[in-house]
């Protein structure tokens, strides 16, 4: 591993720091206080044209250096990034707290278009995701197929030139906000469960989708239910072979996965309870009382740095060529329960205060953040994978150990 930037890297480190402060709006260089609710995709649906404007001159910006999908093949409209160079690009963009651009669409629809769509789908739907016009949402997770999504129930019969497609899907992050819906769908319920499945695209306009949303405990609004009563979807919209989605699904593009977006994450987090604890806020801190509360907040700070070692040990394995297995799943289990301890932390600082959840009232501690994580981080360690689910692949892929 090495820490430090060679000369191409801190050249293109400094490109990216000076393309942030030239174009990133106003309005996104907020602290993480969210002035505005919902983001860069709530921001393209606003009432407000100013707001709508101001939503697309960032993408647009974005857009022209390929930078919307910066692990796309140039020809595809990406920047061809290598693994390093999109770990400095996700750094500096998570320490602006700049909001990012296409969602799925980027990270795991346009991959999986690049290798198995044909060329009419590439050519409808790639500009759009890289333009930022079009936003996916994911149909995987259903009410009996989370962890387990092979599992899957939602069933799409072949009627011609069509799909008739009936089922439900849960979880589904910013279905509300999306255009277009990438689905997986039971085509063969006979077959073994992973070789039934085929790999769908819908507009979520299309008649029979519903979209309903799944408040959370912070009464935030982020995911939602979705169900498909006789949704006809062509056949021209399926990506790859009938009864083969599942393999299409888990296509993905060689990007970085190391995670360094949580680790700055929770560096900020920590800066900003440590900042507000010893200034404005320090008669509502219960640092000065508590010895055990500074040791916590200590412990999480160097928990922080742990995290940063791991992002790094994985960008260093890509760097080389290497595959990261286990190694990410120890990152991914270490940064869900950072969050976790992290926001437990920053409650118990400002004890009473914490009840506060109105992030604009005078006695909301660093704008009610840690009352919103606290209650919100408790899916954490389920979403992305369960943290039960990252230990079994630590066990038997990392430490070697049988299975059962």
């Amino acid at each position: 591993m090495d820490w430090n930037d060679d000369a191409e890297q801190a050249a293109f480190r400094k490109e990216v720091q000076t393309f942030i402060d030239q174009s990133l709006p106003d309005r996104y260089k907020a602290d993480d206080d969210e002035e505005f609710e919902g983001g860069w995709q709530a921001d393209r649906r606003s009432d407000d044209p100013a707001i709508v404007a101001t939503a697309k001159s960032w993408s647009d910006a974005l857009a022209s250096k390929g930078w919307i999908a910066p692990h796309w093949p140039k020809e595809y409209g990406g920047a061809s990034l290598s693994p390093m160079e999109q770990f400095i690009y996700n750094m500096e963009m998570a320490k602006s707290g700049a909001p990012r651009v296409g969602g799925s669409g980027v990270g795991m629809l346009g991959p999986t278009l690049i290798v198995h769509g044909t060329d009419e789908q590439k050519e409808q739907h790639l500009s759009g995701i890289l333009s930022g016009e079009v936003v996916w949402a994911q149909g995987y997770s259903e009410p009996g197929a989370g962890s387990d999504l092979a599992s899957l129930q939602t069933r799409a019969i072949r009627d011609g030139d069509e799909y008739v497609v009936n089922g439900q899907k849960i979880w589904t992050s910013g279905a509300h906000q999306a255009d277009w819906l990438f689905m997986l769908a039971r085509t063969d319920p006979d077959a073994p469960k992973h070789r039934g499945i085929s790999f769908l695209l819908t507009p979520k306009d299309a008649p029979g989708i519903s979209v309903r949303p799944l408040i959370n405990m912070a009464w935030s609004h982020g995911f939602n239910e979705t169900f498909f009563e006789d949704v006809h979807i062509p056949v021209a919209n399926r990506v790859g072979e009938e009864n083969r989605g599942w393999y299409v699904g888990m296509t993905l593009l060689d990007y970085e996965r190391s995670n360094i977006t949580g680790a700055v994450s929770a560096r900020k987090d920590i800066d900003d309870l440590i900042a507000y604890a010893n200034g404005e806020g320090k008669d509502r801190s219960r640092l000065g009382e508590f010895n055990n509360l500074r040791l916590d907040v200590a412990d999480r700070f160097i928990e922080s740095e742990i995290m940063y070692n791991f992002s790094f040990r994985i960008i260093s394995m890509q760097a080389r060529g290497l595959i990261p297995n286990y190694e990410a799943s120890t990152s991914k289990l270490y940064n869900s329960e950072l969050v976790q301890r992290l926001s437990n932390t920053g409650v118990k600082v400002f004890g009473l205060y914490s009840n506060v959840w109105d992030k604009k009232s005078k006695y909301s501690p660093v704008n009610s953040k840690f009352t919103q994580r606290y209650v919100s981080s408790v899916s954490a360690t389920i979403a992305a994978g369960t943290s039960e689910i990252q230990r079994n692949i630590i066990a038997t892929r990392g430490l070697g150990l049988p299975r059962g």
